[in-house]
């Protein structure tokens, strides 16, 4: 089957008139001219299918509403559809474990090693390849034998670990945190000070922080998991977490840390809502200022899958490689940080995982392994048919 008269977003240039040939769910060809009888209609352009490494939103999907619980088959089938519909052919859903939940509530260890089983058990029927990340809190101690389990089972795909007391990582900047958790909550800025003050005084003891990140370094390394570090915010932290064998650093706090892992041969991945608006929400690291940098190697949705595609556009103004290496950020590199030989990139012998984009910046069409997978309706009805051929 071939689609002719698009744009092909290829690893290293961009094709304004190609065609592919897709079999058995593989790219087998690929022309930089189109195929005469194939066309899709002009304007579509084909980039290759997004790789989402960490995405919160399922755990906003099953919870909507505080206590609001639904059901885990229509939380993933909503989940499933928009992450289609945003261009994303592969999604790690991202999942907690954090010590401040009681048992039953979302992100305690209970309730998460439900969502993640759950998760594996409908991987075979949903559009997109879900793959399950583990956000672990290395403060909560008591959950490690839980996380064991589960990477022995072979229920976990990615590990990050991180730490949410006040006053470092993500939480960094006190002043601008208490202002955040003030307005999340609609409390005065005294009692959010007062909160943060009591989680400060509650903190995990540095020896037993160092002796969690040892022990789940060393189980991610048995079950050949790879390890991701979240919110680095200085120098020492991006080194310590490339000495265990980290090979992601999730949202650098500061340019600083981002230089430090990058240099150790770490990927740094930021959220595409980061480098969509150009800042981020809780005044870290801005994307758009570590690409600059020469230190951004990976678009997470992080909460919002649309963001990717508007992402990849406002980075393309700045990329040393344009659209091609800008849509790296988004496939190839997050593909090469998680071990994927087989898909990331539009070349011979990948899978057929695309996203087909008009020109007004919609995605209209995706394909995953040559199946469509999502579709807006508006392309042609040939398309469909071939696709459906394939």
């Amino acid at each position: 089957m071939w689609l002719s008269d698009l744009t092909l977003v290829l690893p290293d240039r961009v094709v304004p008139a190609g065609a592919l040939r897709i079999e058995n769910g593989v790219i087998v060809e690929i022309s930089e001219t189109p195929v005469a009888g194939h066309g899709l209609g002009a304007g579509l352009t084909a980039f290759p299918g997004f790789i989402d490494m960490h995405g919160d939103m399922i755990e906003q999907e099953i919870e909507p509403r505080v206590q609001v619980d639904f059901p885990m088959n229509v939380a993933l089938n909503a989940l499933d559809v928009r992450l289609a519909a945003a261009g994303v052919t592969t999604a790690y859903a991202a999942v907690s474990f954090s010590k401040g939940a009681r048992n039953g509530e979302r992100r305690s260890f209970d309730h998460t090693s439900e969502v993640i089983r759950a998760l594996k058990a409908a991987k075979s029927h949903a559009r997109v390849d879900h793959r399950i990340h583990a956000r672990f809190d290395i403060t909560f101690t008591a959950a490690i034998d839980a996380l064991e389990g589960l990477l022995r089972d072979g229920m976990v795909d990615l590990v990050s670990v991180m730490d949410h007391t006040p006053g470092q990582g993500q939480y960094r900047n006190l002043e601008r945190h208490i202002e955040l958790r003030a307005a999340h909550h609609n409390i005065s800025l005294e009692e959010a000070r007062a909160k943060v003050q009591e989680r400060i005084d509650a903190a995990t003891p540095g020896e037993e922080v160092l002796h969690n990140l040892q022990t789940v370094s060393r189980l991610c390394r048995e079950a050949g998991v790879a390890l991701a570090s979240h919110d680095d915010d200085t120098a020492d932290k991006g080194q310590l977490m490339a000495d265990l064998g980290a090979v992601i650093s999730e949202f650098p706090v500061t340019l600083e840390a981002a230089q430090a892992v990058s240099a150790r041969g770490m990927m740094t991945a930021m959220g595409a809502p980061n480098a969509m608006r150009g800042q981020s929400y809780s005044g870290n690291l801005s994307a758009r200022d570590a690409q600059a940098a020469g230190l951004l190697h990976i678009l997470a949705a992080d909460y919002h899958p649309a963001a990717i595609l508007p992402a990849i556009r406002n980075l393309t103004k700045s990329d040393p490689n344009g659209l091609a290496g800008a849509a790296r950020l988004a496939s190839a590199n997050p593909a090469q940080a998680l071990g994927f030989s087989d898909r990331g990139e539009i070349a011979l012998g990948k899978r057929a995982d695309l996203a087909l984009v008009d020109q007004s910046d919609r995605v209209v069409a995706t394909l995953r392994e040559g199946r469509v997978i999502y579709s807006n309706g508006i392309v042609q009805p040939s398309l469909h048919q071939g696709f459906a051929a394939a």
